[in-house]
């Protein structure tokens, strides 16, 4: 998981290692020399993270046995960075935050000499990232056992992202926790779709409501809310078609079942292996129908992370779980430290 990400932060951890540690070697200068050297006029306060004189630094070198990181010194690992970030399929706007946060760390920071330069670049780097991820958390469970009964939830999407799948996965962690679930077959368009939901629905032992293909979705996700009140049932799950935001009269469709239901959340689900695609397309998506947080599929499969690391950035809502195999309990709650810890381990 992530490994081609993975290699590129290494590779930056230690490119930056290598250039700081190349330039804290002890001057070969007395300290009287060094005093020389030093202007009365300098002062601390004239340090600043762009322009460190010599005097500055060797002072720190010889009197403190410490040295002092400037912008310089990891100029170009920072621009490489950049470049690593985007071609992991992390948003231009995110990789420049991440660079931003990394560079205000480590610039005009003092270290001791001998001390594992390597580690706090790394630090630097996982507490930017987990910071960006960390900015938009919600926690999904709290909400349920929160609020008032039947919960209504609203699957969204591009077709081919696992919709479905993840609508009968997120059943299954629902029932194992005690809850009741009825699932809406919403998605009336494609052809399929309704006995590949019964199927799962049957799998799980889930009350499933549907009509004809071709019906009104609108009418099936109402029906299925008003068996939810009549029977006591604590979470409604309502599929809909995979569709564009630029499909006008799907797009309508869709706004029609949100007036009609009244959804308490509305999910976002796409493929994480889609990178800038599936951070774009869920940006178009919540300015068309603004959407409550996203479920990234495939994350076992995507060797870069980026669309994990940016969806919640870009769109400001949470990632609430991350699909992670074929199975039903392949559905794992998104934590921002599990997945540092996955991108560092």
């Amino acid at each position: 998981m992530f490994g081609k990400l993975k290699e590129k932060l290494r590779g930056f951890t230690k490119s930056v290692g290598d250039q700081i540690e190349e330039k804290t070697t002890p001057l070969d200068k007395s300290e009287d020399e060094i005093t020389e050297e030093i202007s009365p006029q300098e002062s601390p306060a004239q340090e600043n993270k762009k322009s460190l004189g010599f005097a500055q630094k060797a002072k720190a070198l010889v009197f403190e046995r410490e040295f002092i990181i400037t912008e310089s010194d990891i100029e170009d690992s920072l621009w490489e960075l950049e470049m690593a970030l985007i071609e992991s399929d992390i948003a231009l706007s995110v990789s420049e935050k991440i660079v931003s946060d990394v560079k205000n760390e480590l610039v005009a920071s003092r270290r001791k000499i001998g001390s594992n330069i390597t580690s706090i670049v790394e630090d630097a780097l996982k507490k930017s990232i987990y910071e960006v991820m960390s900015a938009n958390v919600f926690d999904f469970d709290e909400f349920i056992d929160a609020h008032d009964k039947p919960v209504h939830i609203v699957f969204i999407g591009i077709n081919g992202t696992g919709k479905t799948t993840t609508i009968s996965k997120l059943a299954k962690r629902l029932k194992d926790k005690g809850k009741s679930v009825v699932i809406a077959a919403g998605d009336t368009f494609r052809a399929g779709a309704i006995d590949q939901i019964a199927i799962h629905a049957e799998n799980l032992g889930v009350k499933l409501i549907k009509h004809q293909p071709g019906g009104d979705p609108a009418a099936v996700v109402y029906d299925a809310i008003q068996y939810a009140k009549a029977h006591n049932t604590d979470v409604v799950l309502s599929d809909t078609a995979g569709r564009m935001h630029t499909n006008v009269n799907l797009m309508s469709q869709l706004e029609k079942i949100c007036r009609v239901s009244s959804p308490d959340l509305i999910v976002f689900v796409d493929e994480a292996v889609a990178g800038n695609d599936a951070v774009e397309r869920a940006k178009q998506f919540n300015e068309t129908v603004p959407i409550d947080g996203s479920i990234l599929t495939k994350t076992d499969a995507d060797s870069k992370g980026g669309a994990a690391i940016s969806i919640a950035y870009i769109t400001g809502k949470p990632i609430l779980f991350l699909g992670i195999g074929q199975g039903y309990d392949d559905l794992q709650k998104f934590d921002p430290k599990w997945f540092v810890d996955q991108l560092f381990n």
